[in-house]
């Protein structure tokens, strides 16, 4: 699949896939100078591109697990989405789960995108709903009791 990149500043490094069978392609933080992140905070991070997805297919943003692990940053909206008819800078609002303040530096890889399709429902109201086993059973009703 072909996805168009636009690159909105010259210094923006492209989306790379860092094995031949990710499913994530990295994404770059795109910033003129280190950007520290204090604890409990959330930044926005530019990438410096846009992308161009096929109709049908979706960019979802990922925390990356070694920057997650290794620095407690990752994704505040747990996974970003970038829809197919966006045309604007992806950015990654990164928030530090950690008790340090993290610093950012340019061309760091910050978050990982994963494109995948998407089926866009016809929503439809309804008087009664099909009966379950589970039936209205919420959070944790399935577990082992």
């Amino acid at each position: 699949m072909q996805v168009k990149v636009k690159k909105l500043n010259p210094a923006a490094v492209l989306p790379a896939y860092g094995s031949e069978y990710a499913a994530g392609a990295d994404l770059y933080a795109c910033l003129e100078e280190e950007i520290t992140i204090a604890p409990c905070e959330t930044a926005l991070i530019p990438t410096g591109i846009a992308v161009e997805l096929p109709v049908g297919y979706a960019g979802l943003i990922y925390a990356r697990s070694g920057l997650a692990t290794k620095k407690g940053l990752a994704p505040a909206n747990k996974v970003g989405v970038v829809d197919c008819d966006y045309r604007g800078e992806v950015k990654v609002s990164l928030h530090n789960h950690s008790s340090m303040p993290q610093t950012v530096s340019p061309g760091e890889r910050i978050a990982q995108l994963v494109i995948a399709p998407y089926i866009t429902a016809e929503f439809s109201e309804a008087e009664e709903l099909s009966e379950t086993v589970r039936g209205a059973g919420g959070f944790g009703s399935t577990g082992s009791k």
